[in-house]
């Protein structure tokens, strides 16, 4: 009941964050082209995005441990919130400055919650490793349904509250809000072990460069997220000619990810015992 409860935290904490952030991937690129940038604007407003997570992911870990994992997360919120908010302008400048705070943003939604989950599980209230999984699987799970259901949501509001594309990112900001207060509230603070800078990164290059496999791996995976990147900026200007609900065509998307997801663990872990190459 304990690791119960502490999960219930975690996930109600969560899983607002996840879905603010699945709330502004539908209508970005026809909310950007509604504003008269042509595609090589909206283009370079992507990049901007795109090169501040790059940016900032390099060194979030090593923030986030020294700043404090419950700050970095209602800090998440703040920033993700003011990037929706700077959506409502027309200039390109705030609009760069929008995709730049979303980038930080994302590095710390996909570093900050899950280290403070860990360390709370292991060092605060001791429960077995074992059960990790149990949370991220619920997780994964519930993720999956969220990216699904933004689709729909963000076609409904976009529709239904006469404020076009824009609407989405408005709906985003409570959820940010409820993330963030819920978090700042219920959690307790926790830091990770403070190094500089320099030497974590290159310990970490060090490892990466002594084990080929890792340097492999990393290489492909590169090239994994270089081509959902660039399907992420095509598929409306793809779609938007023939009429087809960006909304139901996003949720389509995330439902046939997660059905993809689910068939990977079921061909591994189930009587197939499938081994990845």
């Amino acid at each position: 009941p304990a690791f119960r409860r502490f999960q219930r935290e975690f996930l109600l904490g969560y899983l607002p964050a996840l879905a603010a952030d699945w709330l502004q991937g539908p209508l970005l690129f026809q909310l950007l082209q509604s504003r008269g940038f042509l595609q090589s604007q909206i283009a370079a407003l992507y990049s901007c995005g795109f090169a501040s997570n790059v940016a900032f992911g390099l060194v979030s870990g090593i923030l986030v441990d020294r700043l404090g994992r419950k700050k970095s997360c209602v800090l998440f919120s703040g920033l993700c919130s003011a990037s929706c908010l700077l959506q409502l302008s027309r200039d390109f400048l705030a609009l760069v400055a929008s995709r730049v705070l979303a980038g930080l943003g994302s590095s710390l939604l996909f570093s900050a919650f899950e280290s403070w989950y860990i360390h709370e599980h292991l060092e605060h209230h001791d429960f077995p490793a074992e059960w990790i999984p149990d949370t991220f699987s619920r997780l994964a799970l519930w993720n999956g349904g969220l990216a699904v259901a933004a689709g729909l949501v963000a076609e409904l509001v976009a529709e239904g509250l006469a404020l076009g594309p824009v609407a989405p990112f408005l709906v985003a900001v409570p959820f940010l809000a409820l993330s963030g207060i819920f978090a700042g509230k219920n959690w307790d603070e926790n830091y990770g072990k403070s190094r500089p800078c320099g030497k974590a990164c290159g310990e970490g290059l060090r490892g990466l460069m002594s084990d080929p496999r890792a340097l492999l791996l990393g290489l492909v995976q590169a090239l994994v997220e270089s081509i959902l990147l660039i399907f992420a900026f095509l598929w409306t200007p793809v779609l938007q000619p023939h009429g087809i609900p960006l909304g139901i065509a996003f949720s389509g998307f995330t439902a046939a990810s997660a059905a993809g997801s689910a068939l990977f663990r079921r061909g591994v872990t189930g009587r197939l015992r499938l081994q990845p190459l």
